[in-house]
């Protein structure tokens, strides 16, 4: 029987504390070590984080804090060495790599520093592309390709090449892109780091709006201060341990 505050959908089980808020993101004593020849690396000692969905946080730290390491972990691009990670009630650890490939498409938009976006192709195609890997019915792409497109504000630069757009545009589609497949979480990795600082306002006022407005999950990773200003949560990291976390007032 499922204790008090849990869901039971299928097998998994979905916690709901005592504010009302849906636990998405669960950590508990989580440890990562990297082994380079004789070699270990303690990226992450022990950690603990709990993120409910909806919210707008920032992930800082100091180089070598293990804040990309946890990033990683959170998108299920790695798991963890010890310790246990809850993705929505289900156990990351325990998954193998066809079903940690399945979370990423499903669940999870990954926005980084660099667009990596493809030259030659137009933004609705560069937004299609995940579409075609998640195995969405070629009917949809283009509709929901141009429907993400709209949310972060180049509906009129669809059929536009990487090179006839702004760095501004650019990681708009990159945005786009993340937002294709409906994620619940969207993770951002130094999102701001290539553009200048009038850009870089409006890209964080954009996943503020997302986060608001859609009920989209945002994750930020950065070493920029002013970045995460925006954000009602601020974790800090260092030498793999959340060092503080907590609420702040938000810069709009």
């Amino acid at each position: 029987m499922a204790e008090a505050g849990e869901c039971v959908s299928g097998a998994t089980v979905t916690k709901v504390n005592q504010n009302g808020a849906t636990e998405l993101i669960k950590m508990r004593d989580l440890r990562k070590v990297y082994r380079m020849g004789a070699t270990e690396v303690h990226a992450l000692a022990g950690l603990d984080l709990l993120v409910t969905e909806g919210e707008l946080l920032s992930i800082m730290g100091p180089s070598g804090s293990g804040k990309s390491t946890l990033m990683a972990i959170i998108g299920c691009l790695d798991v963890p060495t010890e310790g246990t990670y809850l993705l929505g009630g289900e156990n990351v650890g325990a998954l193998n790599d066809n079903q940690l490939a399945e979370i990423r498409s499903r669940r999870i938009g990954f926005i980084f520093q660099q667009f990596n976006l493809l030259a030659r192709t137009s933004a609705l195609e560069n937004v299609m592309l995940p579409l075609v890997y998640a195995g969405v019915p070629r009917r949809e792409h283009k509709d929901r390709a141009i429907a993400a497109l709209m949310k972060v504000g180049l509906g009129d630069r669809v059929k536009h090449k990487p090179n006839e757009l702004s760095g501004g545009q650019q990681q708009r589609v990159a945005i786009a892109r993340a937002l294709a497949n409906n994620p619940s979480i969207l993770l951002a990795d130094e999102p701001t780091g290539a553009v200048d600082t009038h850009t870089g306002e409006e890209i964080m006022a954009l996943f503020r709006e997302l986060n608001e407005n859609e009920g989209i999950t945002v994750c930020i990773v950065t070493h920029d201060p002013e970045v995460a200003t925006i954000t009602p949560r601020v974790v800090y990291l260092r030498d793999g341990l959340i060092e503080s976390d907590g609420a702040q007032d938000v810069h709009k």
